[in-house]
């Protein structure tokens, strides 16, 4: 399984008085490493960022894409590029660049205008350590990486306002700009002319210029922006940056999966949990009931189990979708491990849709003739035919109760899983074993007008008759002299020997590798065949030879395309006390050509 990284936000403040409106480019602190409270299957925790330059990745930041609140659905969503960021310990600074495009100005327009201030940024972290403060639980991100900043809408959490700090010193200087300059309002605007050249990418002589001439933040501002212009570095790019973003942990579809694997996990010893899932791998159902609702800002104080159990069913859909996933795993695995004979047997294709699947056969193709004397080429022809099915659908609903999720009744839940799955994959195989059945045993009618097995295909016994020496070489005769669409010889090369439980004993005998000790006793069919046992068939007497499906044409089963095998969808019960599980199979088969079977009604 491809490894996750869980992507979290931190909202900081918008500097509005860094803008440009000329290059429409604006200075922001993305972080300050100010502690955000968390909640995990542990309880409560305080996060921190370390801000030290060792421990923020900036690879992925520089060059990436600002967004418009951490969406990315669509190229709309990116607002503009990150230019240059940089960390100092304390906080970590970003020059951004606004796009020019016609969507985009209003939102630019506001940022001129001090009405949108927060940004956020994305980040994925890779190492965490633990400590303790106060008795609370504190984990500090020692390596991670920035992946981009968003423009978001709320303020910022508890203790941001300490992320207006280019505000804050750009007031401090302008109120001292009718004085003479104290130390502490020099040392600040000297600082501030420090982070300019480090979010610019500027260098210490042109630092010690700006200091040495006196110049305040905002003329050092504008004299970086001058420098930025004129500089000769390579041209800055302007397409949209693709970013790959990781998950974040408040994604409900996220956590649902990762739920959904713990139970899984549960049920299934040896599958091996994905990290993100392990703060889940002893969880109950009602603990999960439990933290969705906390999530959601509800209070599960003085609830009893079964009291939790029912308001995650009916105040959030996260609940079914987890359970749902559960099902699935499990039901696949059945379904994947449930035998079927006659599948092994056909092509699996897809289909686009619900409308008939119209297959055309060419014929052979033309034999070359001996050019006459004018030396003409002769055009030729291929024949074709068509046959036609299609897929359709099948379904059942199930119900978990809300006493075997409050009981954390496991093994009946995988039960009922797994029996469904069971029952997806018996659905299929007694779809193909009716349609190879029909018309009395002689196969469904083909666009000829005749049954699969007929005497006018040559792939039918005139006389049934027991498996043996002569009758399997018959067998074998009619389906290497089968006739193609231009009436010759084509090659169709026997592989299997399908046959009812009832004459396994005897198919393994007549296909069994044995040492002869004369030339008469040798057995030309062993490992010349293989043989499949299918209980579903209801003679106890047909048998049938049949060809590679890879090699020629015959039995074809279609899946809708991106639907193959059993689906699953859930939703918390209305019918049942618990949640619904709906088991849905777009499913469909038919013979595209009878040339690669042979049947035997058998005696």
């Amino acid at each position: 399984m491809a490894d996750t990284q869980e992507l979290l936000t931190r909202r900081a403040t918008l500097a509005p008085a860094t803008a440009d409106p000329e290059a429409r480019t604006v200075e922001v602190v993305w972080s300050t490493g100010a502690p955000v409270r968390r909640r995990d299957m542990a309880g409560q925790y305080i996060e921190r960022l370390s801000l030290a330059p060792e421990a923020v990745d900036l690879s992925r930041l520089e060059g990436a894409s600002v967004l418009d609140a951490h969406r990315q659905t669509a190229v709309r969503d990116v607002l503009g590029s990150v230019r240059s960021a940089a960390v100092d310990g304390k906080r970590g600074t970003a020059l951004i660049q606004f796009s020019a495009r016609p969507e985009v100005e209003p939102v630019w327009q506001d940022v001129l205008a001090g009405i949108l201030r927060h940004v956020s940024v994305g980040y994925s972290v890779e190492d965490w350590a633990e400590t303790a403060e106060n008795g609370a639980r504190v984990l500090t991100a020692v390596r991670w990486t920035p992946h981009e900043i968003s423009l978001v809408p709320t303020p910022a959490d508890p203790g941001a306002h300490i992320r207006m700090e280019i505000e804050m010193t750009e007031t401090t200087t302008r109120e001292a700009a009718d004085t003479a300059p104290t130390t502490e309002t020099r040392a600040a605007a000297n600082a501030e002319i420090r982070s300019i050249a480090r979010i610019a990418g500027l260098d210490q002589t042109w630092i010690d210029s700006q200091i040495d001439g006196g110049a305040d933040p905002d003329t050092a501002r504008r004299a970086a922006f001058e420098a930025l212009a004129n500089r000769s570095a390579p041209a800055i790019r302007t397409e949209q940056v693709r970013v790959d973003m990781g998950e974040s942990q408040d994604d409900p579809s996220l956590r649902a999966r990762q739920m959904g694997e713990a139970l899984y996990a549960r049920i299934n010893p040896r599958h091996e949990l994905s990290e993100p899932a392990r703060r889940y791998a002893y969880a109950t159902p009602v603990d999960m009931a439990k933290e969705l609702l906390t999530l959601r800002g509800e209070s599960t104080m003085a609830l009893s189990p079964a009291s939790l159990v029912t308001r995650a069913l009916h105040t959030t859909s996260d609940f079914p979708i987890i359970l749902g996933d559960t099902v699935g795993r499990v039901l696949r695995d059945a379904y994947q491990a449930a035998p079927s004979g006659i599948r092994r047997l056909g092509r699996q294709t897809t289909a686009r849709d619900f409308r008939a699947v119209n297959k055309i056969m060419l014929g052979e193709a033309p034999l070359l003739e001996k050019l006459n004397e004018h030396g003409e080429i002769k055009a030729g022809t291929m024949a074709e035919a068509r046959e036609a099915y299609k897929v359709e659908t099948w379904a059942r609903k199930i119900g978990i109760t809300r006493q075997v999720l409050v009981n954390d009744d496991l093994g009946a839940f995988a039960d009922l899983a797994r029996r469904m799955g069971q029952a997806a994959a018996e659905t299929e195989a007694r779809i193909l074993v009716t349609l190879l059945e029909a018309g009395s045993g002689n196969g469904p009618t083909m666009s000829d007008g005749k049954t699969l097995f007929h005497a006018d295909h040559g792939n039918k016994a005139g006389t049934g008759a027991a498996i043996s020496d002569a009758t399997l070489s018959a067998a074998r005769l009619a389906l290497r002299t089968q006739k193609g669409i231009e009436d010759r010889t084509i090659r169709v090369t026997p592989r299997n020997l399908l046959v009812p439980p009832a004459l396994e004993t005897t198919a393994e005998k007549w296909l069994a590798s044995i040492a002869p000790a004369t030339a008469a006793d040798v057995n030309p069919f062993s490992g010349s065949l293989s043989l499949v046992v299918e209980p579903r068939l209801s003679s106890a007497t047909r048998w049938y030879v049949t060809a590679d499906p890879g090699e020629i044409d015959g039995l074809e089963f279609a899946y809708l395309s991106g639907a193959e095998g059993p689906q699953v969808e859930s939703r918390s019960g209305w019918d049942v006390d618990g949640v619904e599980i709906r088991v849905i199979l777009d499913f469909g088969a038919g013979f595209i050509d009878h040339r690669g079977w042979f049947m035997n009604a058998g005696a």
